[in-house]
């Protein structure tokens, strides 16, 4: 009996033996000219001795079940039932192994998903890093071939927008690092819509007087919030240069400000072809272009906006105008939603 091999039923069990052996040998000292009255005592203990034997199998056979299944269940099957343990302790222990299994088998799942993810994330951005590196690699070699000073002007020019670009990508990139890390830290103070929304406005006068764009500003005075003003003009920049890009020339794009007891809200409109409705419900995922991308997105500037806002006690959610033209809403609770 393999049993025997486990030293706390070993124990018992020679300790229930040698109980029973005194017991009956006490018993014959007491009477020793009756010794038929040791038959019944000593019989009974050799009932109780082979009761608590078969019990006890019993149990560690059930507990050996338990562990098979457990083990099948950890290594991918699925059609188990450990409720069929009904009795006390087996049935409490089976719950929580239960309960252990569940949870273990879930944090299998999320770390198999995440690296999957991670392997779809480092595809696109080596992606993404490789076609601005290959074009300037390709600027290169024929700027050192050169020989005409305007020619070089332009690729020099060239060069540098590519530069830019991988500069800009490769930051955006860490940011959005930084804030799945949980390492990004967001300041909380008063932060002015107006003076937001003119900082966020102002890398983008050059490029808009080119093409002809406008702005229209409707802000509420003295509308703000409680955040991290650096992090919000990251997020609202985004988004004004996703407008611009989906803009026209002499396109006008109206951000409108407001404050109620609830949140302050941001609004920005540009007056464009709109956004697919197919793209919609997917326009804040990273690295996701829509069927109307235009420029030079890649498809992550959307995406970090929603993570600092949403990190922010904040939403953020996109949708048509009526009259043609995108949609963007910003909104900053006040307290926690």
């Amino acid at each position: 009996m393999h049993y025997l091999r486990d030293r706390e039923f070993a124990g018992q069990l020679g300790l229930s033996l040698v109980l029973w052996i005194l017991f009956v040998l006490a018993a014959l000292c007491c009477f020793p000219e009756q010794r038929a009255c040791a038959v019944i005592p000593g019989a009974m203990g050799l009932v109780f001795t082979v009761s608590w034997t078969v019990l006890t199998v019993r149990r560690y056979r059930k507990l050996e079940m338990l562990a098979a299944e457990a083990d099948r269940r950890l290594h991918g099957e699925r059609s188990l039932d450990l409720r069929q343990y009904q009795e006390g302790e087996l049935a409490i222990l089976a719950n929580e192994l239960e309960k252990l299994i569940f949870r273990l088998q879930e944090q299998s799942s999320y770390l198999r998903k995440e690296k999957v993810y991670l392997s779809d994330s480092l595809a696109d951005i080596s992606h993404q890093l490789r076609t601005p590196l290959t074009s300037l690699n390709l600027l290169l070699a024929r700027l050192g071939g050169a020989s005409d000073e305007e020619q070089r002007r332009r690729l020099v020019c060239e060069a540098g927008q590519l530069q830019e670009r991988i500069s800009w990508l490769v930051e955006a990139l860490l940011k959005i690092a930084r804030i799945d890390a949980g390492t990004a830290v967001f300041a909380r103070g008063q932060v002015d819509i107006g003076e937001l929304v003119r900082s966020a406005l102002e890398p983008f006068g050059i490029p808009m007087e080119i093409r002809g764009q406008r702005t229209v500003l409707h802000l509420q005075s003295e509308a703000g919030f409680q955040g991290d003003s650096e992090w919000c003009r990251e997020a609202l920049g985004n988004i004004i240069k996703n407008c611009l890009e989906h803009t026209g020339e002499g396109g006008t794009l109206t951000i409108y400000s407001r404050e109620n007891s609830l949140y302050s809200e941001i609004v920005i409109e540009d007056d464009g072809p709109g956004i697919d409705p197919e793209d919609l419900p997917h326009l804040f995922e990273r690295f996701y272009r829509g069927k109307q991308s235009f420029g030079t997105g890649v498809g992550i500037g959307l995406s970090l906006s929603r993570m600092i806002v949403n990190a922010q006690n904040g939403t953020v959610k996109a949708e048509n105008r009526q009259e043609g033209g995108a949609r963007f809403i910003l909104r900053f609770y006040k307290s926690v939603v």
